[in-house]
């Protein structure tokens, strides 16, 4: 029994410590902008985190998306590893290496997924002197779901107290600025249509008016002039989920890979298949499309876009449990001499075939998930890209 509490109180103890020491090094960052929301989350936290370098501003920053990374204030940038799977835990240490860095302001992706670990990073570790929410899509409706709606009303609970909260979501204006309201904190909306569209020239990808205007809009409020922000906004080094276009010229066939695998959810997909007039060029177009056994809740999502709003000349199938989904787009009425499974192919077979299936100029649209096969996929081409 004495053992029991000796532990109990050992335990306690720590926590308190720990409790103290992370209070200790937030009060010692001054601008804290956390970043949540469906989509654009590692996008916007790079603008930004470029964006005040423009000013006198330190900036430490990290990313979550497709390949969680640290940003530091000289701009080099690492790989985070993890024991084990994501903890908001992780988020006291970047705190830590804040601090440490010498930087004085911290532009921080969130991490969680729950709506109580959301709250909780915000609530008790964050304290976001600026709190950003990009938008709000039909993702991960399993933890946050079913509706759309309760989707909006779980992101918002990061929404900061007494602050200042930026968003460019229309759809549920009045729930997050009533959320700003009881925390008194001072709501901001941004429009995208305040970009112009030489504003978005000169990015190494594709980045979109929402985005930017929601960055600049805060990097604005920090005391950091449009062109300024812009002007070191365009020197970012892209988000490995990037929507950068690769180019490669097989024999008589060039193949422009467009990498839409962290679009993963129907809404976003929809709007960019359509937004890059994908399958209109004239071009012949595959799909290829990522699946995840883990995700098969989010293929089952998408599976009513294909041969409708995302039409292609081939839907080539890789990653896992690959015939499922090819049940799945059957049925939506897909033919089947139109899809080709690769499920469980490595790289370099992925990539012979997508030539194979190539004629001329050729437009091959990455979907759905980028783990696993898209990681793999992505590597062989960068390095093909590379040596060209």
């Amino acid at each position: 029994m004495r053992l029991i509490l000796t532990l109990f109180l050992l335990l306690t103890a720590l926590g308190l410590w720990e409790m103290f020491r992370h209070r200790w090094h937030r009060r010692r960052i001054p601008v804290r902008v956390h970043v949540n929301g469906s989509r654009g989350k590692s996008s916007v936290t790079r603008l930004i985190a470029a964006g005040l370098r423009a000013g006198e501003y330190r900036v430490f920053a990290k990313t979550t998306g497709s390949a969680a990374r640290i940003i530091y204030p000289d701009g080099r940038e690492a790989p985070i590893s993890r024991r084990g799977g994501p903890n908001i835990r992780e988020q006291l240490g970047i705190f830590r290496q804040c601090v440490n860095s010498g930087a004085n302001a911290l532009v921080l992706e969130c991490m969680a997924v729950r709506p109580d670990l959301q709250w909780t990073t915000e609530h008790r570790i964050v304290k976001a002197t600026h709190g950003v929410i990009t938008n709000v899509r039909p993702d991960h409706l399993e933890a946050m779901g079913p509706r759309l709606e309760d989707v909006a009303r779980n992101l918002s609970s990061t929404i900061p107290k007494r602050s200042k909260f930026f968003t460019a979501e229309y759809r549920f204006l009045p729930l997050m600025e009533g959320k700003a309201r009881e925390f008194k904190t001072r709501f901001h909306l941004a429009n995208a249509e305040d970009v112009k569209p030489e504003e978005l020239e000169g990015f190494a990808y594709v980045e979109l008016a929402d985005n930017l205007s929601l960055a600049l809009q805060v990097c604005e409020s920090l005391g950091i002039g449009r062109q300024d922000a812009l002007e070191h906004m365009r020197k970012v080094t892209p988000d490995p989920g990037a929507l950068i276009p690769v180019r490669i010229q097989e024999s008589d066939v060039q193949v422009e890979f467009i990498n839409l695998f962290a679009a993963n959810d129907p809404e976003s997909t929809a709007f960019l298949w359509k937004h890059l007039a994908l399958g209109e060029r004239g071009d012949r177009t595959l799909a290829l499309i990522n699946i995840r056994a883990d995700r098969m809740r989010r293929s089952k999502d998408l599976a009513p876009l294909f041969g409708r709003q995302v039409k292609a000349h081939k839907y080539v199938l890789i990653g896992e449990m690959t015939h499922v989904f090819a049940d799945m787009i059957r049925r939506q009425g897909v033919a089947k001499d139109e899809i080709i499974d690769l499920g469980g192919k490595g790289p370099e077979a992925i990539w012979s075939r997508l030539v194979a299936e190539s004629v001329g100029s050729t437009t091959v649209v990455g979907i759905a998930n980028i783990g696993g096969a898209g990681v793999t996929l992505m590597e062989l081409l960068e390095g093909k890209e590379r040596a060209a």
